[in-house]
């Protein structure tokens, strides 16, 4: 123990000097170039454009939400639902080898005056910036990143014990080396697919609750999200983040970058899949 505390503590100095942060950054912006070359080979974007792929969603927050997480009450059609659903977006991301959805996310995405975000309903006075406030700006041009959910069987690492299917454990004899290397960066591509959509859909503000150290976590890959308030107790202890298309790419690193333009240009191709959108989407593209 005590070697490994001396080892740790030399680690921790040669960070902090400037030959040791230019390491760190050349470390990190080949994992990121590595993690965004490779993910679209194992992982793709999915928008939830019919029934059958939003019963897909409603499963997986079920299994995290309510059996996994217990934040909301189990429920016995073992769909997880709720009001805002009717006007949100659902993306997912697909496991290409099992066909199985890795994880979900949606964008609120209120159309009329009387839809409010989930933000606004129930942490609506812990938003502090009030410059930033989704009052300030037209109902279509905002929404809320939210519901994001990632089944245990895409959060395991090769490192864990495989206890079996019970357990939610990965196989190593089912997935290679580089598709556990990408598993870790589920969350970051259903964050760019819900920015992707938001984008192609014409949303120029969006909203996030979320843990800080996520939001920091975040940080790594470029999505700079502003703090508007203060941590509240949320479902755990989150706090209110803002982000808008001139923050997001102008703070992504190459790798990201490049990642976040693949995704958006996989959803853009399954949009007009969705009648609720087509007209919209053409207008949008008539006027480009």
């Amino acid at each position: 123990m005590a070697k490994r505390s001396i080892f740790d503590t030399i680690n921790k100095k040669f960070r902090r000097t400037s030959v040791g942060k230019m390491f760190s950054g050349y470390q990190q912006l080949r994992e990121a170039n590595y993690i965004s070359s490779h993910f679209s080979t194992y992982l793709e974007p999915v928008l939830a454009v019919d029934d059958a792929l939003r019963e897909s969603v409603y499963k997986i927050r079920h299994n995290v939400y309510c059996d996994e997480l217990a934040f909301e009450p189990v429920k016995e059609s073992g769909l997880e639902t709720d009001e805002f659903d009717a006007y949100s977006r659902h993306c997912m991301i697909r496991h290409i080898g099992t066909q199985q959805m890795a994880g979900t996310v949606r964008a609120v995405r209120p159309l009329q005056n009387d839809q409010l975000l989930p933000i606004e309903k129930y942490c609506r006075s812990s938003i502090t910036r009030n410059d930033l406030s989704p009052d300030n700006f037209k109902r279509h041009e905002v929404c809320e990143i939210s519901r994001l959910a990632v089944p245990k069987y895409f959060r395991r690492r090769r490192s864990d014990d495989f206890d079996g299917s019970a357990t939610g454990a990965i196989n190593p004899v089912t997935y290679s080396e580089t598709e556990l290397r990408c598993f870790p960066f589920i969350a970051v591509g259903l964050y760019f697919a819900a920015a992707a959509s938001a984008l192609e859909f014409g949303v120029k503000h969006a909203y996030v609750m979320m843990e800080p150290r996520l939001a920091r976590s975040m940080g790594y890959v470029g999505i700079k999200f502003q703090q508007i308030g203060p941590v509240v107790d949320y479902h755990g202890k989150r706090a209110p983040y803002y982000i808008n298309r001139p923050l997001l790419e102008g703070s992504l690193k190459p790798g990201f970058a490049s990642m976040l333009n693949e995704i958006r240009l996989s959803l853009r191709e399954q949009i007009p899949a969705m009648p609720e959108e087509r007209e919209e989407y053409l207008r949008q593209f008539i006027k480009d």
